[in-house]
């Protein structure tokens, strides 16, 4: 009996990464999950406990050097481990080039040396900045700040891996990604994990601005099966958007959710719209996307507890945490 082929999945107890171990699982592979536990948790991959192929190595990324043996025989590596959030990579962009650009180019190698079949880059929409939207793919890249600049670079480095070295690499650039098993802890950031709190304690949710604002919101699982389809297609060397191609208001997921709101300054740097042009990756992969906005939220209010130990933002401490992002973005007089 043939072995089962082998996934390698960087951040894999994470949100996204922990959905494409379940994904991988059912598809028929073995994983092996590596993720230093500084955002994802154990709990996450819980439901493969008793399963032999599947593995967790709480290394951190750029402690792996070409030839690891959690590489060796691997068909794909999903690549998603890294660090986020727009706050704290503009008071440490030292940390976001180490992880999400060093880390990236450590993972380059150790898929270059085990000669994989195909490296999937969790790429950012960031990189287009304060885009026209719908965005393609060809759009210009106008980082606004060091987490989406390094993000880019870590894609930059995958796709000249592939042209000097041969690897095949594809990229996606994820726009807003939500579902079961988003981040907790940290910093402030998602809205999800801070309006999930702030429900669960009974406080309005703060909305930034007038709440008119549209994110191309995709459930998790949609991800995971666009980062499958670009992992099995013959194609290489190419970068596909991925949302839900239809971008909802922060006052539609207020409605959803139900409570009261509270609203705080709108933030410099952020786009009024991001709207995923996806038309490329349904010609070139078949991928659409298939759960819809209202079905999302109800999948994560129904799971709601998972964000019982979050953080609990107020106007008053999201304030302070978000100075240096007003200081920095702010355009000058």
């Amino acid at each position: 009996m043939a072995r089962r082929p082998l996934a390698v999945v960087t951040g894999g107890a994470g949100f996204i990464g922990s959905h494409m171990v379940d994904l991988l699982v059912a598809r028929g592979f073995r994983v092996h999950a590596l993720d230093n536990l500084s955002g994802g948790r154990r709990a996450n991959l819980a439901q493969h406990g008793a399963n032999p192929d599947v593995v967790l190595d709480e290394r951190d990324i750029r402690a792996i050097a070409p030839g690891d043996a959690l590489f060796e025989d691997a068909t794909y590596v999903f690549h998603f481990a890294g660090i986020g959030d727009i706050v704290p990579s503009i008071e440490k962009p030292a940390d976001y080039m180490s992880v999400n650009v060093q880390g990236t180019v450590a993972m380059l190698e150790a898929a270059r040396a085990a000669k994989v079949g195909k490296f999937v880059y969790a790429a950012s929409s960031t990189c287009y900045g304060l885009a026209a939207v719908p965005t393609p793919e060809d759009h210009p890249i106008a980082p606004q700040y060091p987490y989406a600049l390094s993000k880019n670079m870590g894609e930059q480095a995958a796709f000249h891996w592939h042209k000097l070295y041969r690897l095949p690499v594809n990229a996606i650039r994820i726009f807003n990604a939500y579902g079961t098993r988003s981040r907790t802890s940290g910093a402030y950031g998602a809205v999800f994990g801070v309006f999930l709190r702030q429900k669960l304690a009974g406080k309005p949710f703060t909305v930034v601005g007038d709440g008119t604002q549209r994110r191309d919101f995709l459930y998790v699982t949609d991800v995971a099966k666009a980062f499958l389809a670009a992992a099995e297609t013959a194609i290489s060397g190419e970068a596909w958007n991925v949302g839900a191609g239809q971008p909802q208001s922060v006052n539609r997921l207020v409605e959803l959710l139900g409570g009261d709101s509270v609203f705080i300054p709108k933030r410099p740097g952020e786009p009024d719209c991001t709207f995923a042009d996806i038309g490329k990756i349904k010609r070139d992969l078949g991928w659409a996307p298939e759960i819809s906005f209202d079905d999302g939220v109800a999948k994560v209010a129904a799971a709601i507890d998972y964000w019982r130990d979050a953080p609990l933002w107020d106007p008053t401490s999201i304030a302070r945490a978000t100075e240096a992002w007003f200081d920095a973005l702010t355009p000058a007089a």
